[in-house]
């Protein structure tokens, strides 16, 4: 039996903890904030509650086999999981709308057909059909094993070129271009461009240099579904929590670690701010690569020949404006929990959260708008009132100050105004809302990718530093709910099994 250190107490860290408790050994995490949870807060105010991180579970396969693993209670004994019906209404900038079904994807071919003619269904259909191939090529070492010493192999592009037509059309082999490129390309159709780039958009990429293996995004969303906990993500945090202390791990909050300790080249313990140090044989860090390089106090955790550890390049950590909205009455039967309200100039969208090429970041007076508004007792005092929650993708660092309170309030205003598209007369239902803008510790780290030279995989969860591990978001298989836990399991796969183990079979 080990005694772990682990730092911080987010979904992936919180995961690794409560498998190996049940593996047999001690498990401390310290966490410098108040709570755990991570990624996935809550707002709670008169009643109304709101989910401030993501908003939706996508592959709970992950939640249920950690549960399953860590006691004799399944996922759904502790949270009560509904599938989202429809997945998600989408509402394009020349008006049109359709509402896609959760799960079925003979169900989305038509609806697509209706809502935006004839062949439309099709399309989206080849191109869903082509990331199941990347999927499937990239599943095990992308998302259930520890990233490949030789992890350049991942740097190639799975997702299959489109077989050309004519005499120079019989060649078949792997893509090198950009999910923009594959949109235009496979879909023709500006309102599938933008369905198709919106779910990039969602999990902080941009489509115009994000690898055509994107596409496995939506491919997850459409073929396992969209899933809600009763009482919001938050629900699923708690639930995690509970498991972990019910396995007799201990936690400290409000507790920072200032250092990790090393002996012969060996991590052996973690510092405190009050100056005590907690002795362990394994370390686990829930933290992003810049921080935990700090903690390392100069030794570098990954070296040259390792994935690069860039927490913040400019296409893959944006930050999310929230509008969290305290509606007096009812909530309809009939409306969608989750409605994308699409941008009316994405190139303009793109380039404010971005940049237009040359790094310049110019702001979006319309971007796109998701709209949460799950129908859950939970959320609202009563049946009168209804919680709603506004998000958009955003540059954190520019081109709006978000310490500036009057260009956060007339950013919420717009948002607002968009999603009135999605809820006919919200402004005239609000009773209060809460602005919560991006922060740096708030930023939305993007699931790993394959493809482009390895540009989008996360630092390997094995370091440089013997018995030091990386865990979570910013580590592989990178940021998300799903992901997180995927992270979780592979740290303590490597703890329990030693660093050659190579993933479940």
């Amino acid at each position: 039996m080990a005694r772990i250190a682990v730092i911080g107490a987010g979904m992936g860290a919180m995961a690794a903890a409560a498998r190996l408790a049940v593996a047999g050994h001690r498990v401390a995490v310290f966490e410098r904030g108040a709570t755990h949870g991570g990624a996935l807060r809550q707002l709670a105010r008169d009643g109304f509650a709101f989910d401030t991180g993501p908003g939706l579970l996508h592959l709970p396969a992950v939640y249920r086999d950690l549960f399953l693993k860590t006691g004799r209670e399944p996922l759904e004994s502790c949270v009560e999981l509904t599938q989202v019906d429809p997945a998600a209404r989408h509402v394009f900038a020349d008006g049109t709308a359709v509402s896609l079904p959760n799960a079925s994807r003979a169900g989305v071919l038509a609806a697509l057909d209706e809502a935006l003619g004839a062949g439309a269904g099709e399309r989206w259909s080849d191109l869903v059909g082509r990331a199941r191939e990347a999927w499937d090529a990239t599943r095990r070492p992308l998302l259930e094993e520890p990233l490949w010493q030789d992890w350049q192999v991942l740097g190639r592009d799975p997702y299959p070129a489109v077989r050309k037509r004519g005499l120079f059309g019989r060649g078949k082999g792997p893509t090198t271009a950009t999910l923009a490129e594959v949109a235009r390309r496979e879909l023709a159709d500006p309102r599938l461009i933008a369905l198709l780039e919106s779910h990039a958009l969602a999990y902080g990429f941009d489509p115009r240099s994000a690898p055509a293996g994107a596409v496995v995004l939506p491919y997850m969303e459409q073929t396992f579904g969209s899933w809600y906990p009763r009482g919001g993500m938050r629900a699923l945090a708690d639930a995690l929590y509970e498991r972990c202390v019910a396995r007799k791990v201990e936690f400290s909050f409000g507790t920072a670690v200032t250092g990790i300790v090393e002996k012969d080249g060996r991590a052996t313990g973690v510092e405190l701010a009050d100056g005590q140090v907690s002795e362990a044989e394994f370390v686990v860090a829930g933290v992003d690569p810049v921080r935990l390089a700090e903690l390392c106090q100069g030794r570098q955790p990954w070296g040259p020949d390792d994935v690069r550890p860039d927490p913040v390049p400019g296409d893959r950590a944006t930050g999310r404006l929230t509008v969290c909205l305290a509606l007096r009455g009812a909530r309809p039967g009939d409306a969608a929990h989750r409605t994308v309200v699409h941008a009316a100039d994405r190139a303009a969208e793109l380039a404010g959260v971005f940049g237009d090429g040359s790094g310049l970041r110019t702001p979006c007076d319309r971007p796109t708008v998701t709209v949460l508004r799950p129908d859950d007792p939970a959320t609202r005092p009563d049946d009168a009132h209804e919680a709603v929650t506004l998000t958009a993708t955003v540059a954190p660092h520019g081109p709006v100050d978000w310490t500036d309170g009057e260009a956060v309030a007339a950013d919420a205003e717009r948002m607002t105004e968009i999603a009135e598209a999605a809820v006919p007369g919200l402004r005239d239902r609000v009773l209060w809302r809460e602005v919560l803008p991006p922060t740096d510790d708030a930023l939305v780290p993007g699931p790993a990718l394959a493809g482009q030279k390895g540009r989008f995989l996360r630092p390997a969860n094995r370091t440089r530093i013997p018995g030091l591990y990386a865990v979570g978001g910013w580590s592989h298989p990178g940021g998300g709910p799903a992901h997180a836990g995927m992270s979780g399991a592979i740290v303590a796969g490597l703890i329990v099994n030693g660093d050659e183990w190579r993933g479940s079979s």
